[in-house]
């Protein structure tokens, strides 16, 4: 691979600059939930004045309803569905509402999974092609330079369309688990569009200080593909 030793000399380089967001989004993995509070845990994805128009209620009224009706021990689709027979906002309302309630009391927060763990992404495109990009940044030369600080381990087959790797506090001996990693490489029409999916965050909580980092991470690798 005749591109990766300069790129990995070059991505060593600039990702010092993310050294900062690094040391936050690790501390957030080890920090306290915040205790619950009489607010929001989250914002839901249509305002009050949306939902109000669209149903005749808003949110607060929502969730007394729900809370009143089958409460917050229920799954989501018998939440759903008690909303569907007792309103007439038809079912694709009944699952809005249903999302905003989870949010809203924090039974499911944004980008959280059926397993209780949290999801997020970050994209951006460079104008290379999406095979030397991923030649690049499949070169366990490359990876290491630009997570110097975590011990990075591919869990998924060579040739699949969208890498997985196993992420560890490599200063931790015990190596502690950071989650997981996959990479996805798609044509764009200005070159290749990197997609950076975070996996198993365990709280709500840890999930912008790992946004910051993936885009400072980002920065990172296009200042080493640009620079000469």
């Amino acid at each position: 691979m005749t591109d990766s030793p300069s790129f990995t000399e070059r991505a060593r380089e600039h990702v010092a600059a993310t050294a900062e967001s690094w040391s936050t989004a690790r501390a957030a993995l080890d920090a306290e939930p915040a205790p619950a509070t009489a607010t929001w845990a989250a914002a839901p994805e249509h305002s009050d004045e949306a939902i109000r128009k669209a149903t005749g209620a808003g949110w607060d009224e929502w969730v007394a309803r729900i809370d009143a009706g089958p409460g917050r021990a229920a799954t989501h689709t018998e939440i759903a569905a008690w909303v569907n027979a007792n309103s007439d906002i038809g079912g694709w309302w009944s699952q809005g509402v249903t999302v905003g309630y989870e949010r809203i009391t924090g039974m499911r927060l944004p980008g959280q999974r059926p397993d209780g763990t949290f999801t997020l992404s970050r994209t951006r495109t460079f104008a290379v092609a999406p095979d030397h990009l991923r030649a690049l940044l499949e070169d366990e030369g490359s990876l290491t330079a630009l997570l110097p600080a975590a011990q990075v381990t591919r869990t998924s087959k060579a040739g699949v369309k969208a890498p997985r790797y196993a992420l560890e506090d490599a200063a931790d001996a015990a190596g502690t688990s950071l989650g997981t990693l996959q990479l996805g490489f798609d044509p764009a029409p200005k070159g290749a569009k990197l997609t950076v999916t975070h996996e198993k965050l365990p709280s709500f909580g840890a999930t912008e200080p790992w946004k910051d980092f993936w885009a400072a991470w980002l920065d990172a690798v296009g200042a080493a593909l640009t620079d000469s």
